[in-house]
């Protein structure tokens, strides 16, 4: 079943077209990332989901109400944790939470939500004091205190450490797990490619793709490389005539076999029959960066700061 339907969608700031006719389908359950380069129209599209933006033309179904003329429906039933949150400095986590949850009709205890957020130690902190690891786990909280059934997270990592967004994708997991259909917007491949069922790629304002991870990645190319260096001299005809091998060189005593299909296999088995060893090899497998520079013709933006210390 679609939790979310998008078709056609249409948005202009004056002379910009910011989305360009993207269609797309989220399922129920799902988590679906957006990926695409910046100002391609990302933001703009799951603001229009959230009933945020009124587009120029298309139409939008959320669990199937319209987000602009049904926006108090789809209010209780989609939670949303922008890209940029501001909250007053002097606010206290517990009562953010607590002024939120009242904002809906049944909403989740806050106090089980702090909880599970790890911000039960933070609760009589204000919001000017906490780190940048803890304003992203009370914006996710926030998004989550409604009990909804949609979540929108946008940029849900940006400025967190390495082991801080590793953290939070366990716990959006969980979150999913827990019925909660997701739409995940983010510049990290790594973390697309780790959490969504599927994924579109937006450039310029239109859908270039949708796939799962391991499609879009199949899209960029079938060819990987093995590196590895030998002992023993080897003929090169033995990789060359393997029928999955494509390309054989040698470079400073550093072989590089390119190839498709199972040819890591024909490899090591031709290695093998010729009784030399491999050493310091190497295998390039394809990922999503891959893919994405294949559908947008750049590299994904890795320009993005994190913080040294998030608590």
């Amino acid at each position: 079943m679609d939790a979310i339907e998008v078709r056609n969608l249409h948005k202009r700031y004056g002379k910009h077209v910011a989305v360009d006719e993207v269609s797309f389908t989220v399922e129920e359950g799902e988590i679906f990332g957006i990926i695409g380069p910046n100002g391609a129209g990302k933001t703009t599209t799951v603001e229009s989901i959230a009933g945020l933006r009124t587009p120029d033309s298309g139409s939008i179904s959320v669990l199937g109400f319209n987000p602009v003329k049904d926006r108090a429906e789809v209010r209780e039933r989609l939670g949303v944790q922008l890209q940029e949150s501001s909250f007053p400095d002097a606010i206290k986590v517990s009562e953010a939470l607590e002024l939120y949850s009242s904002f809906y009709q049944n909403p989740a205890d806050w106090r089980e939500l702090m909880d599970l957020l790890g911000l039960t130690e933070k609760r009589h902190t204000r919001y000017k004091a906490l780190s940048g690891g803890q304003k992203q786990r009370l914006s996710i909280a926030l998004a989550l205190v409604g009990t909804p059934k949609i979540a929108i997270l946008d940029e849900l990592t940006t400025g967190l450490d390495p082991q801080a967004r590793r953290d939070t994708w366990s716990l959006i997991e969980r979150v999913r797990d827990a019925g909660v259909t997701i739409i995940l917007v983010t510049h990290f491949m790594d973390e697309a490619e780790r959490l969504s069922d599927r994924i579109a790629v937006i450039d310029g304002g239109r859908v270039a793709a949708v796939d799962t991870p391991a499609g879009l990645i199949a899209r960029s190319s079938a060819s990987q490389q093995v590196r590895f260096r030998l002992r023993q001299p080897l003929d090169k005809s033995i990789l060359t005539d393997l029928p999955d091998v494509t390309s054989v060189d040698m470079s400073d005593g550093r072989w590089t076999v390119t190839g498709n299909g199972q040819f890591l296999t024909s490899v090591a088995g031709a290695l093998a029959r010729a009784q030399v060893v491999a050493e310091d090899l190497r295998v390039d497998q394809r990922n999503l960066d891959d893919a994405f520079v294949a559908l947008t013709g750049r590299a994904p933006d890795s320009s993005i700061p994190f913080e040294r210390k998030v608590d």
